[in-house]
């Protein structure tokens, strides 16, 4: 049996007393002594192979649709895993005007940072139980869930989110004067919903700086309002997106500036909404607690340096 790979079938048991040897082939195998041997036999034929197993994939490419295309990345509709599975991939391209090497070292540093941030906001905010403030409670906040990551392709496969996105939201709602008869299903209906939304906003920030993760590009397009499922009590569940510069600090000062770049995006993308940042920072106070105030004042400051930079040029 050395060297050699043998099936056997049948069993047969033969009883001895005392066995010393046991011919096999063309030498001898030296067994103890044993009360029962069990003694296999070859069979006459050997089994039939297996028949091969073949895996069909009904789409073994998945579609790739553009969706937007920025300065740093391209965002596309796609599918994960199976086809009835959606999926947005975030992909950084090449740039050719820099370096090779740097260009491949910087795709997959902010690759890696940007998926460790989502999954520590998943997590933290998981693990906190953190919702949204007010009496109706409702949506609370999340991010988008990671489900793969290339680095060296520079490529993100992430949680397909179906819902609006705050700067849709507020389009819609500042188009109307009047309480809307009909609206869709993450717009808010009437002013009093509008500024509810906007208390919640900053509940959702307040979450973010909580567990010490900064954004770095906190705007109008970057927050994201999911509709509820038909039927379903409370609000939309609100989603913050694209962290692509984010980082993880517990500073004042970069708190206060996620807070100042909303702010901005305010005031330029929505002018008649300017007014309703302040229940933005009512809400963002209150989920802070005790913290809320030193942002406040470092937002004063912020705020006095941004303006004096914009007198002097």
């Amino acid at each position: 049996m050395v060297g050699s790979c043998m099936t056997f079938s049948d069993l047969e048991i033969l009883a001895a007393l005392s066995i010393r040897s046991l011919p096999w082939g063309g030498g001898n195998l030296m067994f103890p002594t044993l009360k029962y041997v069990y003694l296999l036999h070859t069979p006459s034929s050997p089994p039939p192979p297996a028949p091969p197993i073949t895996i069909t994939m009904s789409d073994p490419t998945p579609i790739k649709t553009l969706i937007k295309q920025g300065a740093e990345a391209h965002l596309y509709r796609t599918t994960f895993l199976t086809p009835s599975h959606p999926a947005l991939l975030k992909h950084r391209p090449s740039k050719a005007y820099r370096h090779p090497i740097l260009d491949a070292r910087l795709t997959k540093h902010r690759c890696l940072s940007e998926a460790r941030l989502l999954v520590r906001m998943r997590r933290e905010l998981d693990r906190s139980r953190i919702i949204s403030v007010g009496e109706r409670g409702g949506g609370g906040v999340t991010v988008p869930a990671v489900y793969f990551v290339d680095e060296a392709r520079g490529e993100i496969y992430m949680e397909w989110i179906t819902g609006q996105t705050l700067r849709e939201v507020l389009d819609q709602a500042l188009l109307h004067t009047t309480p809307l008869t009909s609206s869709p299903p993450a717009c808010p209906s009437t002013q009093q919903d509008l500024l509810y939304l906007m208390t919640r906003i900053g509940s959702a920030i307040a979450a973010m700086h909580a567990v010490h993760v900064i954004h770095g590009d906190l705007t109008t397009s970057n927050i994201m309002i999911r509709a509820p499922p038909p039927g379903a009590p409370g609000d939309g569940e609100l989603v913050l997106i694209d962290f692509g510069l984010g980082a993880v600090s517990a500073s004042d000062e970069d708190m206060a500036v996620d807070l100042y770049v909303l702010e901005r995006a305010f005031i330029s993308t929505h002018p008649r909404a300017e007014e309703m940042f302040k229940e933005v920072l009512v809400g963002y106070e209150k989920g802070m607690g005790k913290k809320g105030a030193q942002v406040m004042r470092r937002l004063a400051e912020v705020r006095f340096r941004g303006r004096k930079r914009s007198m002097l040029g």
